[in-house]
């Protein structure tokens, strides 16, 4: 992508694109709940000759179980249809590292299993001179499985982090995600990883090239994960406002974390995405809707109820003028509804 602004769309997403990586907690469910118009639209986006893949920067858990929950959510899905953080951590190291290679895997089944499927021989302990750590996050982990994980990354092994998600949402709020598991072995040994998950674009690249996508679109819920990855990628993305960034995040957003798209939920697959264009006197609309910034605060058109069609105008101003060297004061910014 060329624009570090959003795109237009004369044609319903699903039909302009024909390979969607959308990401799974806060888009197509939220928790072990469904979120409301999710499997309809996916279905509906699927008849539309748009393929999907489930792209999760989760890697405790094995596809087939992903799968499954979509599956009784309405969503039919196959365990091929699921990218793993843990899968791309498994495809990372073989990068490097020829299959039989001794790797010490800290994190969930997923992760293990994945790099065994990887060929890699799988190995519990420092001692046991590991070419690479594979880390990622698994609930039941303690400190003495960190402690490992630096003895061997000092002694030399390569570090591969799964993700670096710092938290991870639950049902009682947010907890330390993988990224704060792996922060503690690099404050132990002063060496970065490197990571697999969003959003680094590995993921996207592994699907795109597994699917042969020739016009691959990002769809997810975090503007610092899956939209950063597809920046980072070049890959189209689309924001829905179903889970973690909302929508004042997007006007607020950093160049590297802007969406390409922005929608209200998973109906914005099925739509057409109206342009906003500049008009008279700094204002910038979006099918009736208009926003400007003037003298660095946000000022928006109040001809009626907000919609994403005001988000989408308000980015455009709020984006135009932080490019040309004058950022938005965030308290001009009101939370935003689409």
């Amino acid at each position: 992508m060329t624009s570090a602004g959003l795109l237009g769309s004369d044609r319903p997403l699903a039909e302009a694109y024909d390979l969607a990586l959308v990401d799974l907690d806060g888009v197509a469910y939220r928790g072990h709940l469904p979120i409301e118009h999710a499997a309809p639209s996916l279905v509906d986006a699927r008849k539309r000759g748009l393929r999907l893949v489930f792209v999760t920067n989760n890697a405790s858990r094995e596809p087939e179980d992903v799968a499954g929950q979509l599956t009784e959510l309405e969503i039919p899905t196959s365990a091929g249809e699921v990218m793993t953080a843990a899968q791309a951590c498994a495809a990372l190291l073989r990068t490097r590292l020829e299959p039989g290679a001794r790797v010490l895997v800290v994190g969930g089944k997923g992760l293990q299993t994945a790099v065994s499927a990887a060929g890699f021989e799988i190995v519990t302990s420092a001692d046991d001179r590991p070419d690479a750590v594979a880390q990622g996050f698994a609930p039941d982990l303690a400190w003495a499985d960190l402690a490992e994980a630096a003895y061997a990354v000092s002694g030399g092994a390569w570090h591969v982090a799964s993700n670096r998600d710092l938290s991870l949402p639950t049902a009682r709020g947010y907890a330390p995600g993988n990224g704060a598991l792996v922060g503690a072995v690099v404050a132990a040994t002063g060496i970065e990883p490197a990571s697999a998950g969003k959003p680094s674009p590995t993921m996207y690249r592994l699907v795109v090239e597994r699917e042969g996508g020739q016009r691959p679109l990002v769809v997810g819920d975090r503007l610092d994960t899956d939209l950063a990855g597809a920046r980072s990628g070049d890959y189209p993305g689309l924001h829905v406002l179903t889970g973690v960034s909302s929508a004042r995040d997007d006007v607020l957003a950093e160049p590297g974390l802007r969406p390409h798209f922005v929608g209200a939920d998973l109906r914005s697959l099925l739509e057409p995405h109206p342009l906003p264009v500049a008009g008279s006197d700094g204002w910038w609309e979006c099918a009736g809707r208009a926003a400007r910034v003037v003298d660095g605060r946000l000022e928006l058109d109040r001809q009626g109820p907000e919609g994403i069609d005001v988000v989408r105008a308000a980015c455009a101003a709020a984006w135009a003028s932080a490019d040309a060297g004058t950022p938005v004061a965030a308290e001009s910014v009101p939370e935003l509804s689409a």
